[in-house]
């Protein structure tokens, strides 16, 4: 039953934003920082947390996700190192994310030999 929760709710969320997508002029650079922006906002006033204990994955894997973690990391490290932390803390959270997402990018990229348009 998780693995059908997960799925529905990263459906639902990816059916949202096509909808955004499709229906405003909003360009999807902007639809993006959007949905990071929400998600350290829900994370901050608390809905976040409860939301991905029930839909697990598919609450955290998309860009609200990492909007959440970047503000958990934030939060931790602000409340461990002070103002420094609110320099570091996202960062460090969302690290291996981060890391992953340049090291696929570029394998994918020197695989397939990209064109320009």
């Amino acid at each position: 039953m998780d693995y059908i929760k997960a799925f529905v709710t990263g459906g639902i969320i990816c059916a949202l934003v096509q909808i955004l997508m499709e229906k405003t002029k909003l360009m999807p650079g902007r639809i993006m920082v959007l949905l990071v922006v929400s998600g350290a906002i829900l994370g901050a006033v608390g809905i976040y947390e409860p939301f991905l204990s029930w839909a697990g994955a598919g609450a955290s894997i998309p860009l609200l996700g990492f909007g959440n973690t970047l503000f958990k990391g934030v939060k931790t490290a602000l409340a461990a190192e002070g103002v420094l932390g609110l320099f570091k803390g996202g960062l460090t959270a969302a690290s291996a994310g981060i890391t992953g997402a340049l090291i696929f990018g570029y394998s994918a990229s020197v695989l397939f030999k990209p064109k320009m348009k």
